[in-house]
């Protein structure tokens, strides 16, 4: 069974010692290099790069969304999840333009880890529960239909839909609350998906964030 590779960055010792930890016993894992610091991180992975690369933002030599552009200037085929403290929407909105395929803070379990790096490594993206409602939360907070209207051809109707969607709303309450089937919500977030060219959720939070929709 080919295994996923993880190369860890965090200027603190004792969180990659912790994550080592966890990982352990999973056989489909394998930590291939640690470093407390970037610079060094950059010199080990060019010399052996892993599949994922676990990083911290704040860090004293460079910060992780440097890092994170010039590890994939350096190598596009790596993939890199953000381990981080701070679930800020500004933060997040700049490693996701950086190029990171996951987003998780450092309170996460191992059953959350795990998730991310299985999804990630199979070509995915992931965002914890905490990231991904700072996300919906920026969305919904804002006036995105004239933004819309210059990016994309969005109906009324459709914007509606996406702020609903932000607010986590199912295709039935969504229905409810605009009084129509769910069976047309349904036909209506297709669409959505196709036009903002995104296939979930997460794809057209991400999507709504690159196109500074939610500044």
């Amino acid at each position: 069974m080919t295994k996923t590779t993880l190369f860890l960055l965090d200027d603190h010792q004792m969180l990659i010692d912790g994550i080592k930890a966890l990982v352990k016993r999973e056989k489909g894992i394998e930590v291939l290099g640690e470093a407390t610091s970037a610079l060094k991180a950059i010199e080990l992975i060019q010399i052996n790069p892993p599949d994922i690369v676990l990083t911290d933002i704040n860090m004293p030599e460079m910060n992780g969304i440097e890092f994170t552009r010039k590890l994939l200037a350096m190598n596009s085929k790596i993939k890199i999840i953000t381990l981080s403290m701070f679930g800020e929407k500004s933060m997040i909105s700049e490693m996701l333009d950086a190029g990171v395929s996951g987003y998780i803070l450092k309170n996460t379990g191992k059953k959350e880890l795990m998730n991310a790096i299985e999804k990630v490594a199979n070509g995915g993206m992931f965002f914890s529960e905490e990231v991904s409602a700072e996300m919906m939360k920026a969305i919904s907070e804002r006036n995105i239909s004239k933004n819309l209207e210059t990016t994309i051809n969005l109906t009324e109707r459709e914007k509606e839909i996406i702020k609903l969607i932000a607010n986590e709303h199912s295709n039935a309450k969504i229905g409810e609350i605009l009084f129509i089937s769910e069976r047309t919500v349904e036909s209506h977030r297709k669409n959505i998906f196709r036009k903002t060219g995104t296939k979930t959720i997460v794809g057209l939070i991400k999507y709504c964030i690159e196109n500074k929709l939610t500044d």
